[in-house]
C-alpha cells in the first residue's frame, strides 16, 4: 500500500488540472495526472515530478483500464479531483451529447468506478462552474433539482432528458436553457450534493464538494480571463486537503460557500 496520500487529477496535463497536480504534489501527495493525451500527460508529469495515467473520462473502456491499473498497483485514493472538461462552440444535439459525456457523465461514471478505491476520509472534488446556475431553468425543472430526495438515478434521467430534448428540438419548451456547458455544470454541482447525501453513512466518512474556479487564463478561458491559473486551482486544492470533518455536499468559490 502506498504510504503517501494519493491524488488523482483528471485533465491533468494543462491549465487548472496541471496546477492542481503541482500544488497537491507540493502538499506531499503522490499525484496521478490523468490525461486523454498520454504524450502530453507524460511531458507534464516529467516537468512536475509527478506520475501520469492515461484516461478518457467519456470512454468506459478507458475507465476500466484505470481501475485495472489501480488494482494492480494496490493504490487507494485520498483525493479525486474531477477537472477534465470541455466547452464547444455552437449548440446542437452533438454538442449537447459530447459536452455532457465529459462534464457530467464522465464525472459520474469515474466516481462510481473509483468508489471502492477511496480511502477513509477521501475527498472528491468536482471543478464545476458558476455558469451552471439553476436560475436558468424553468421553475418546474428548478424544483426537481432542488428536491432534497433527488438521487443519482433521477439526476441521470434529468441529464439524459436534456440531451434527448435537444436532439428532438423541444429543450426550450421543456424548460432547459440553450447552453450544454451550463446544463452540464448544473448536473456536476448537483452530483456533489447527491453523492454527499447518498453516502453520508459510509463508514469511510467521504467528502464530496464542487467549486467554481472563476474565469481563468487557460486554453478554455482565454488570455483575457481575470484570474491566473494558480488562483483557479486554489479552491480545488483547499477542498482536496480538508480535514476529516471538512465540508460535504457544498459548492464553493474562493474557499467560501457560494449560491448557484
Amino acid at each position: 500500500m502506498h504510504e503517501q496520500p494519493v491524488a488523482l487529477v483528471t485533465g491533468g496535463n494543462r491549465g487548472i488540472g496541471r496546477e492542481i497536480g503541482r500544488q497537491l504534489g507540493a502538499h506531499g501527495y503522490h499525484v496521478l495526472l490523468a490525461t486523454r493525451d498520454p504524450a502530453k500527460g507524460l511531458e507534464a508529469a516529467r516537468e512536475l515530478g509527478l506520475a501520469m495515467t492515461p484516461l478518457d473520462v467519456s470512454d468506459p473502456d478507458s475507465i476500466a483500464r484505470l481501475v485495472h491499473s489501480l488494482e494492480g498497483r494496490k493504490l487507494g485514493i485520498d483525493a479525486l479531483v474531477h477537472n477534465a472538461g470541455v466547452a464547444f462552440k455552437g449548440f446542437d444535439a452533438t454538442v449537447a451529447r459530447d459536452t455532457l459525456a465529459v462534464n457530467f457523465f464522465g464525472v459520474l461514471h469515474l466516481t462510481e468506478a473509483l468508489l471502492p478505491f477511496l480511502r477513509p476520509h477521501a475527498r472528491v472534488v468536482i471543478v464545476s462552474s458558476g455558469v451552471g446556475d439553476r436560475s436558468a431553468l424553468a421553475p418546474d425543472l428548478r424544483a426537481r433539482f432542488a428536491d432534497g430526495n433527488l438521487d443519482r438515478a433521477e439526476l441521470t434521467v434529468l441529464m439524459q432528458a436534456f440531451v434527448t430534448a435537444v436532439a428532438e428540438g423541444h429543450h426550450s419548451a421543456d424548460g432547459w436553457p440553450s447552453s450544454a456547458y451550463g446544463v452540464s455544470k448544473i448536473g456536476a454541482t448537483m452530483l456533489a450534493q447527491v453523492l454527499a447525501r447518498e453516502l453520508a453513512d459510509d463508514p469511510r466518512q467521504l467528502r464530496f464538494n464542487a467549486l467554481c474556479p472563476g474565469w481563468v487564463k487557460t486554453d478554455m478561458g482565454g488570455p483575457q480571463a481575470s484570474r491566473e491559473v494558480s488562483e483557479g486551482a486554489d479552491t480545488a486544492v483547499w477542498l482536496a486537503t480538508q480535514p476529516p470533518d471538512g465540508p460535504n455536499g457544498g459548492f464553493f468559490r474562493d474557499r467560501k460557500p457560494a449560491a448557484w
